[in-house]
């Protein structure tokens, strides 16, 4: 099928999909309308660049579509009860590093303290109408995420190895911040340079002030003591998440980046040749690689500038993480002065016992078979190694 038939098929202009999302919901009020220059740019991006398939039309024009249809419902609850706009976020443990460097045993780890919230996968897919306690381990909407979850996988048979998905598992926040269409997660699915130039220079204020009110929505019936939220690209974001959370407590996780870009870069490889017609890994590995330096040269920034105070943040090594979970959890529960029970704690150890402490170690790709270089990229991240102490053993002393 040609390019020009499948984009007659299936139609990815601004205005066809607000008004599917408009018929699907009978609804009219999206909310922010910050959102619509975002969402023009990425569509725009999406047909000049991506080269998608027909079934990556298809799948494209199913999530956009589906946040689309979040946001009117999101809105349409609001209106329907606005003591939701009352619900408090209180000092949330939001925890950010680089991809590949323990974040998600982290968060999984961190999960199993009942009083730490997180987001899971369906919830973040279907928000509305807001989860309630009493069926929250049973609702219906699980079944459904768990059914996009085998589709996708069909199309993507490598990422589990990659990345773990279910839909009762914690899930990047990065979802919610896709809802704004402010977002890095779409630079992972599909190749849209433009819109990513755009975005590496845009106010990411409005998707915090998004994020917040979707984080409102979650706990209005369904409250934890704290929101435990994920997301790397939370680096790139720190000054406005700060803005939006000024109590917010951040755990960076650190490792040497040469040791993670090239299973980076896989995952962006995986994901989009799920959807693309072309995909050239030559090409990919040099996007990931500068994309990963600016990452990480915006947290430092960041950082160096007051963003927040110096204790409003704990750094921890990979080794350290995977080497000794438990003391390092303590760690984090003491440096923010948080109550770590004997509860959470048993919880803790039977997670430990049944999962392993990296759980995608096998998933292992070299520097080269992306066009990549290791001294490069040592001295592209040399100010990020030398700022943290890290060493080319894998093993350093984060300051």
């Amino acid at each position: 099928m040609t390019p020009a038939v499948a984009r007659r098929l299936v139609r990815l202009t601004p205005e066809s999909l607000l008004a599917a999302a408009r018929r699907r919901t009978g609804l009219d009020d999206f909310g922010d309308p910050a959102f619509r220059e975002p969402f023009e740019r990425l569509l725009a991006s999406i047909e000049a660049e991506a080269r998608l398939t027909l079934i990556g039309r298809i799948a494209a024009r199913h999530d956009l579509s589906g946040m689309l249809v979040n946001r009117l419902r999101i809105e349409h609850d609001r209106r329907q009860h606005p003591e939701i706009g009352d619900e408090e976020i209180r000092r949330p443990l939001v925890l950010t590093g680089l991809p590949r460097t323990g974040s998600t045993f982290l968060h999984g780890l961190l999960a199993q303290d009942p009083a730490n919230r997180t987001p899971r996968h369906w919830e973040l897919r279907s928000p509305s109408p807001p989860p309630e306690r009493a069926t929250y381990d049973t609702d219906r909407r699980i079944a459904r995420a768990a059914r996009d979850i085998r589709w996708f996988t069909r199309l993507a048979p490598r990422f589990p190895a990659i990345h773990p998905v279910g839909a009762l598992l914690p899930e990047e926040c990065v979802v919610i911040m896709s809802h704004a269409f402010r977002s890095f997660q779409f630079s992972s699915t599909w190749f849209v340079p433009s819109y990513q130039r755009w975005l590496d220079c845009a106010d990411l204020a409005p998707a915090y002030r998004y994020h917040r009110r979707f984080l409102q929505h979650l706990q209005w019936r369904c409250r934890g003591e704290r929101w435990l939220l994920k997301a790397p690209p939370h680096l790139r974001g720190l000054p406005a998440l700060f803005a939006t959370y000024p109590d917010a407590n951040v755990v960076m996780t650190h490792r040497d980046p040469v040791e993670v870009v090239a299973s980076v870069t896989s995952l962006h490889v995986v994901l989009r040749q799920a959807f693309s017609r072309h995909v050239d890994p030559l090409r990919v590995g040099p996007e990931v690689a500068a994309m990963l330096a600016d990452d990480i040269r915006c947290g430092v920034e960041a950082r160096a500038n007051g963003c927040a105070p110096a204790e409003r943040f704990f750094d921890i090594w990979y080794t350290e993480l995977v080497g000794d979970a438990l003391t390092a959890v303590r760690r984090i529960y003491r440096h923010f002065d948080l109550p770590l029970s004997d509860a959470a704690e048993r919880a803790m150890r039977q997670y430990l016992a049944s999962e392993p402490k990296d759980g995608h170690s096998g998933h292992v790709y070299s520097l080269a078979d992306f066009g990549l270089d290791a001294e490069r990229e040592r001295e592209r991240n040399r100010a990020y190694l030398e700022r943290f102490g890290c060493r080319r053993d894998g093993v350093g002393a984060v300051a």
